[in-house]
């Protein structure tokens, strides 16, 4: 049990909600009266009245409704229906459960973790109920029309995919430093498999990410507001080391997130239009929107 639970009063609707899912209705694992009875003692419930034969579901909304304003008491039913010691006889059950209960649950701000060891409850951002906000669609460049290395292109694809995992759970700090990870992971190989000698004497595996940012920039790979941008966003990445956020006395939020993203897609979309005459054409990456820019600053169609 957490020291101080993550969730409010909760909504009637989210309730009734949780009584169904308790319930085991629509398909889920299903209890009769006195099982549910039961399943709130197991939750740790004191004082559990004896089921007296009502409507399962009005039985159980009454139970819960009667502790509404205990945030504790139902975190502690909200974890039981996430404990795989709950599911012995049928345990393929569990996952559907959960993902019942956060299918409505990320509307109070929270969210059910039970992947490996005991469940916990942990806050996340609501908006993310939304299909629209689970990270910019936009966002999906093919790395290996960046970076022929296929290895590392799936490797870096990979990273794209985890940081859309933290931004889909609320992780905002962990989510910029992998777009930071990303962006230099990216920089680095393309300006080996470009020009090499733009490193000067610096190796590869030494190599900043301020420098290669300034590197892609005097090369006309990325454009000059995208460079300005990129530096925030390395900023941002550098609060992997605590002390740098302590120093900032700044703790990214969502709104943060959502300005880093436009960055790296502004990035890919630069590195991919700017590809070598020699090489064959890569169009620019489908559907990036790039960062916001005065329309004196406008991009020519072709590079040199």
């Amino acid at each position: 049990m957490t020291a101080q639970s993550p969730l409010g009063i909760l909504d009637t609707n989210t309730l009734e909600e949780l009584a169904r899912v308790i319930c085991g209705d629509d398909h889920l694992y299903y209890r009769k009266g006195y099982e549910i009875a039961r399943f709130l003692e197991h939750a740790g419930w004191q004082r559990v009245p004896e089921y007296n034969g009502e409507y399962r579901m009005d039985w159980t909304l009454a139970r819960l409704t009667e502790r509404r304003e205990e945030p504790t008491e139902l975190e502690r039913v909200l974890l039981r229906l996430a404990d795989p010691r709950e599911y012995l006889d049928e345990l393929e059950q569990l996952p559907a459960v959960v993902t019942a209960v956060n299918a409505f649950l990320v509307y109070e701000g929270a969210r059910l973790e039970s992947q490996g060891g005991r469940p916990r409850l942990v806050a996340c951002d609501p908006s993310l109920a939304h299909p629209s906000s689970q990270g910019p669609s936009e966002l999906s460049a093919a790395m290996t029309d960046l970076i022929s290395d296929r290895k590392m292109a799936a490797l870096l694809q990979h990273r794209l995919d985890e940081a859309r995992t933290c931004y889909a759970n609320g992780a905002h700090v962990a989510a910029i430093i992998m777009l930071g990870s990303l962006l230099e992971g990216v920089m680095v190989h393309v300006v080996c498999e470009r020009d090499a000698s733009l490193l000067g004497s610096t190796s590869a595996d030494k190599v900043t990410l301020d420098s290669l940012i300034k590197i892609c920039h005097k090369a006309r790979w990325i454009d000059a507001d995208v460079e300005r941008f990129c530096h925030e966003l390395r900023k941002y990445r550098n609060f992997v080391h605590p002390r740098a956020e302590i120093r900032e006395a700044h703790t990214p939020d969502r709104y943060t997130l959502d300005m880093c993203w436009p960055v790296v897609n502004a990035v890919l979309n630069d590195l991919a239009t700017s590809q070598p005459k020699t090489n064959t054409p890569t169009p620019a990456i489908a559907s990036i929107r790039p960062v916001p820019r005065p329309p004196s600053a406008a991009r020519p169609a072709h590079r040199q």
